[in-house]
């Protein structure tokens, strides 16, 4: 039982980190809303409720990006190119968190507050596709690949 679990967790140690960096963003996502929410910005002013929106993403974006370069995918790409692609994904995960968040509380009324919660779902699964295919894919060229797997069989 020990031993299958361990395997299990080796199998899926990547997903694993990502679940728990997801978690922590979306804390921090969660948290700042709700407190510009329940400061000085009001959820029941259209503007307001999407100025809470952008600066918690702002907060939350940065925080993924560093835990995700640096615990989940481990990246060694470049970090310019690669952060402007974290933030152009987010931005396009931000335009679906803005539409639902209009369509759902603006448009038909729904609590901004479970409305929040229940798109996190949507986003994280969006931002792990896009993170895991796009992003943080291995940049090595096909001869290199080829080269460092000579380099092992020499050595084993």
């Amino acid at each position: 039982m020990i031993q299958t679990l361990k395997k299990l967790i080796l199998k899926y140690q990547e997903l694993i980190r990502y679940v728990i960096v997801g978690g922590i963003t979306t804390a921090v996502n969660l948290g700042m809303y709700l407190l510009l929410t329940s400061t000085f910005l009001d959820p029941e002013n259209g503007w307001q409720l999407q100025a809470a929106n952008v600066i918690s993403w702002i907060a939350a974006v940065t925080v993924a990006y560093i835990l995700n370069r640096n615990v989940v995918f481990k990246s060694k790409n470049n970090v310019v190119w690669e952060m402007a692609q974290f933030y152009a994904a987010r931005l396009a995960t931000l335009g679906l968190e803005m539409g639902m968040t209009w369509l759902f509380v603006t448009v038909l009324g729904w609590n901004d507050r479970v409305v929040k919660l229940m798109v996190q779902f949507v986003l994280v699964i969006s931002n792990y596709l896009l993170s895991k295919l796009v992003i943080f894919r291995d940049r090595k060229k096909p001869a290199e690949e080829e080269e460092e797997q000579q380099e092992q069989e020499e050595s084993a």
